[in-house]
């Protein structure tokens, strides 16, 4: 029916006749041209419809929003002055000669260029949502990936096995959805969390090299960042290291982005220890174009007046931690009363800070803040040196038990990084994050729990530790993290 895609016309097709079909996008009547901007998946096109086409013109006059044409047209160069660099096909318009209306359309409910549309009305007429040219860039950016990533394991050796849905539940840290079965009542199915019980049959097997574009099923709490269903690229090797499988990962994530956005990553991601991150950024994902940093200073402050400091410091599995922002003196009260609410949600009971007027004064006229009558000389001294503050700044605090600290200052960072500008300019910052810990403790049930999933084996010499200090023993897991997320994730 069609010889082209509107997207695709472009100098080299002028002259030619050629038939098109798509959506009326939007129709302007100059007094006597008709212009009728038609859109189909791979952009859009300009047609112009002349009086002396009669019977095309006749039918552009009925043409309405959304109605889907078929259009025989004449591809010409536009005027002088007249070309739209914002389009591909910019430097070309098609003279109509016959058009065809294939569906008349009511009314849409909304313009597809709106973008204050609510995620209700969207849901609600789903169909015109997926064709705004947002949605279908979205759609079409999802399916090059993929075709990107099964180019890229295809060439590595890896073969595609699609693993069945219904199974049976195995423990893996969430809970399962259960499809209940008619025909053995009281029986149920679970849908897979990941299939990580069929790949690793198919690793004993002999299937060495795996993979699969599947979807993931998690009965859990959503939140921006967790859906009940969504896609992973699942893979599973046999005969490799962790870092033979890191660097085939590795690769694979920067060719994709090379071919599909044109993005150039790091020639090698940097390697990150899990206690590292921790300490220094408060996150396990840190995202590394923020460039404030936490700083350590729980040994300096066990015999400090503040009880909230000491008792932090002093306590089994507490930490005193600092988070200096440059220029932060200049943040008003009713912010740091914002951001003080703010780290109440990662558990965080206050947040003290100190505002350095002068660095060489360690008391309340160089150091403003309630809390420095209450902190001796020497752990002043030590904020300003460890921390590097200056004349201007702010330094805030956290002091409470490890995690509280880390998550309350990690997403401080995060937060006060991006809202005062300190971030390094890298639209992408990828890195790996290793050695992990085996284990976490249950404080709850006193008990130690895999931090990743029981199916992780531990780091070559850390075998006895699984007994003997279990809290010490680190895992072969890593995490690739990009941007503060935490896009991918294994281990042996």
């Amino acid at each position: 029916m069609r010889t082209h895609y509107c997207g695709h016309l472009n100098r080299e097709h002028i002259g030619q006749t050629v038939t098109l079909c798509g959506w009326a996008h939007r129709r302007r009547d100059h007094g006597g041209v008709i212009f009728i901007d038609l859109r189909d998946r791979e952009g859009m096109a300009q047609i112009v419809i002349n009086p002396d086409a009669k019977a095309a013109f006749s039918i552009a006059e009925s043409v309405r929003s959304e109605y889907v044409l078929k259009v025989t047209c004449v591809v010409q160069a536009r005027p002088d002055g007249a070309t739209n660099a914002n389009l591909a096909t910019g430097e070309v318009e098609m003279i109509a000669t016959e058009i065809e209306i294939l569906n008349a359309s009511l009314t849409p409910p909304f313009q597809l260029d709106d973008e204050n549309l609510t995620e209700t009305v969207r849901l609600q007429h789903r169909y015109i949502d997926l064709r705004r040219p947002a949605m279908q860039k979205n759609m079409m950016l999802r399916y090059r990936v993929a075709k990107t990533l099964r180019d890229y394991l295809d060439t590595n050796g890896f073969i595609e096995v699609e693993t069945p849905m219904l199974t049976r539940s195995t423990p893996e840290g969430a809970r399962d959805y259960l499809v209940p079965s008619r025909v053995h009542a009281g029986q149920f199915f679970a849908l897979p969390q990941s299939p990580q019980l069929f790949k690793q049959l198919l690793m004993v097997s002999g299937f060495d090299r795996y993979f699969q574009i599947t979807k993931c099923f998690r009965d859990e709490d959503l939140r921006a960042d967790r859906q009940p269903e969504f896609t992973q690229v699942d893979i599973e090797t046999s005969f490799m290291t962790e870092n033979e499988i890191m660097d085939i990962v590795e690769e694979m994530i920067r060719q994709m982005l090379k071919k599909v956005q044109n993005v150039d990553l790091p020639a090698a991601f940097p390697r990150m220890s899990f206690h590292e991150a921790m300490t220094r950024y408060g996150s396990d994902k840190p995202d590394m174009r923020v460039t404030l940093e936490i700083t350590e200073l729980s040994d300096v402050m066990k015999d400090v007046d503040f009880k909230v400091f000491a008792g932090a410091a002093n306590m089994a599995g507490g930490r005193v931690a600092a988070l200096r922002v440059p220029n932060g003196a200049a943040i008003a009260r009713s912010e740091i009363d914002a951001y003080t609410e703010f780290v109440k949600i990662y558990g965080a009971k206050g947040l003290a800070y100190i505002k350095i007027n002068d660095v060489t004064k360690l008391n309340e006229e160089g150091l403003q803040s309630p809390i420095v009558k209450n902190i001796h000389a020497k752990a002043l001294q030590a904020i300003i040196d460890r921390t590097g503050a200056q004349n201007g700044d702010i330094v805030f605090f956290g002091a409470d038990k490890t995690k509280v600290v880390n998550e309350a200052l990690g997403a401080l960072r995060l937060k006060v990084g991006h809202d005062k500008g300190h971030v390094d300019g890298r639209a992408w910052a990828p890195l790996w994050v290793v050695d992990f810990p085996m284990f976490e403790h249950d404080e709850e049930n006193d008990r130690w729990a895999a931090l990743h999933h029981p199916f992780t084996a531990p780091k070559d010499g850390h075998e006895d530790l699984l007994t003997s200090n279990p809290g010490a023993a680190l895992s072969k897991a890593y995490d690739m993290v990009l941007n503060g997320w935490e896009v991918g994730g294994g281990s042996v």
